[in-house]
């Protein structure tokens, strides 16, 4: 097992530690959650999950609670929301620094021009070089629309 792979698994681990100790209960059981979707993985890919991968479960986790946010508070069940607020916030810290407008921008040229994108039928090729390069970092779905627009736009 190489260190390097384990760095993001071993800090949640050492957060999960901390947030016994300080006896936080929501805290701990979202990062309880968290640790149990990373070994489901690991267990069903007989693999052991890297920082990319880790991120990925996160970024997973996160849109299932905010969606779930938006269904409670239809719903209006306030106390389940919050309770999903606080782990999306508690999960979010698993994320890398989220990418700004100028930085997903210059991605997408990158990734146009590295694909010789001229088309709408390069949205495929292009998106799974953004996927790479932005998993956890940016709304892929508003990435995707930006790209679609570029593709199917004027040249």
């Amino acid at each position: 097992m190489d260190s390097t792979n384990e760095t993001l698994k071993a800090r949640i681990g050492e957060d999960m530690k901390a947030a016994m100790r300080a006896r936080d209960a929501g805290r701990l059981g979202a990062i309880r959650m968290l640790l149990a979707a990373i070994k489901q993985k690991e267990v069903d890919e007989r693999v052991v999950a890297d920082d990319a991968q880790v991120v990925a479960i996160v970024d997973r986790m996160i849109r299932q609670r905010r969606e779930s946010v938006a269904q409670f508070e239809q719903a209006g069940r306030q106390d389940l929301a919050d309770r999903e607020n606080l782990e999306i916030e508690v999960l979010s810290a698993y994320l890398p620094q989220q990418a700004g407008a100028d930085e997903v921008a210059a991605e997408i040229d990158a990734a146009l021009a590295a694909a010789g994108a001229t088309g709408p039928q390069a949205m495929g090729k292009v998106m799974a070089t953004l996927k790479q390069r932005l998993a956890g970092r940016a709304d892929l779905s508003a990435v995707s629309a930006q790209v679609k627009a570029r593709l199917s736009g004027p040249h």
